[in-house]
């Protein structure tokens, strides 16, 4: 049977789809709930065709549920932006309204047309690593709402006395010293209790999921927080937003996404680059986040931020260089983990810990050769028989690799072995 593509417009208690095949010909349509009932009425829509692919669109947005419950049931599901979906329904013949069945269709025009869709893949880890990193958020933007709330109330209570940043400790011993009389000023003590101990509970919480983050980013084995500004929290946002590094093809790719690359906006002789403002702004915020660490502490980004300005630049141009330089040092980063998790513990690309000499051979691909030994270095003609005399050092010849033949000043040989493979890991700079 062909190959269809299913577009789904997603709602949140609504699914609209249209099946097609590989030259864009209706097959079906229908409209299904979200609930169990709907949802698997949907599937049952289209069960008659076994090779099919799933196109939502959102799916990092409002067809998240709805693509997480397909991949968890084992379909194959990619992601189609909002944004070619519209061009699409733009440049097609007809009303050109938007409605709920004409974005379906708009949907699967795009899967059919549109090679390199992100696929998506599901993941329990980075999930549940997704939710606890949103749910940080919310409880950091929780936080700074009642400090701003207590702030106000504090300054009504001791004019003069406020502080530009405020923890609860301070604002424990404020309350403290606060004794008002009259029935406003007791009100207001009242209320700046409350936010105190809303802001005691909601800093434990933080605190408490913070802990939860940084194991499981240590227990996924990325090595993300090894580089300078990079904690728990921007390392845990990095992998739920990022997925699969192999998305991207380059950093240059990676770095478009994270809203780190510049625009060129060049015409004509003059050539000049504008601050974007597109990708993934939250990514950016993580980098920018960073990058501040860096310049705060004495690290080397601080030093490459300082050269930048002593070059002419203005903070803000430098700012954008380091965060760049971040961008490809956490691109690096994740292509370095993929490659680590690809090959498994053995080293070996395929070796697992369930793997034995009856199964197939591994796959290897030229990132898995070893490195080819040292040059040899031309050593002067001598005769066949030629013996070091005493007090010489001694000569090496190169045999093959791995393995150096060695003349001793005694005349006997020895074959000492080498690591024609090996070579120094040069860590990835964070800057």
């Amino acid at each position: 049977m062909a190959k269809v593509f299913i577009g789904v417009d997603p709602h949140k208690l609504s699914a609209t789809i249209e099946v097609v095949d590989d030259r864009e010909r209706v097959l079906a349509t229908g409209r299904f709930g979200t609930d169990k009932a709907g949802y698997a009425a949907m599937r049952r829509h289209v069960a008659g065709w076994r090779e099919r692919v799933w196109a939502v669109e959102g799916s990092n947005g409002a067809g998240r549920p709805l693509a997480q419950r397909l991949l968890a049931d084992g379909e194959d599901v990619v992601d189609v932006p909002a944004k070619l979906s519209a061009r699409a329904r733009l440049f097609d013949t007809g009303h050109n309204r938007k409605t709920d069945a004409h974005d379906a269709h708009a949907v699967s025009v795009v899967a059919v047309r549109t090679q390199g869709l992100r696929v998506l893949s599901y993941d329990e880890q980075l999930e549940a690593l997704r939710m606890l990193a949103d749910r940080r958020e919310e409880l950091t933007r929780q936080r700074v709402q009642t400090v701003n709330r207590l702030h106000r109330l504090l300054a009504e209570l001791t004019p003069g006395k406020g502080k530009k940043d405020l923890t609860a400790l301070q604002a424990k011993g404020i309350l403290a010293s606060a004794r008002p009389r009259d029935l406003a000023g007791k009100t207001r003590r009242r209320l700046a209790v409350e936010q105190l101990a809303e802001l005691v509970a909601v800093e434990k919480k933080i605190k408490a999921l913070t802990k939860e983050l940084k194991a499981m980013v240590i227990a996924s084995g990325s090595g993300l927080m090894d580089l300078r500004g990079v904690g728990p929290v921007v390392a845990a946002r990095v992998l739920a937003d990022v997925g699969a590094v192999a998305r991207f093809a380059d950093r240059n790719r990676f770095a478009s996404w994270t809203g780190t690359a510049p625009i060129e906006a060049s015409s004509g002789e003059i050539v000049r680059h504008r601050l974007s403002r597109a990708g993934n702004r939250r990514m950016n915020h993580m980098i920018h986040i960073a990058a501040t660490t860096q310049i705060r502490l004495d690290t080397p980004g601080r030093a490459y931020y300082r050269r930048k300005q002593t070059a002419g630049k203005t903070r803000a141009e430098a700012m954008r260089c380091l965060k760049r330089r971040i961008s490809d040092a956490l691109y690096r980063q994740l292509v370095a983990d993929a490659r680590a998790a690809r090959t498994g513990p053995g080293g070996h690309c395929g070796a697992t810990l369930t793997s034995s000499a009856a199964d197939l051979p591994p796959h290897i691909d030229t990132s898995d050769q070893p490195l080819p030994g040292p040059v040899p270095t031309p050593l002067p003609a001598t005769t066949a028989d030629a013996t070091p005399r005493p007090g010489s050092a001694p000569q090496t010849t190169r045999r093959r690799a791995g393995a150096v033949k060695v003349q001793r000043p005694t005349g006997r040989t020895t074959l000492t072995a080498t690591s024609a493979g090996a070579h120094s890991k040069e860590p990835i700079p964070a800057s």
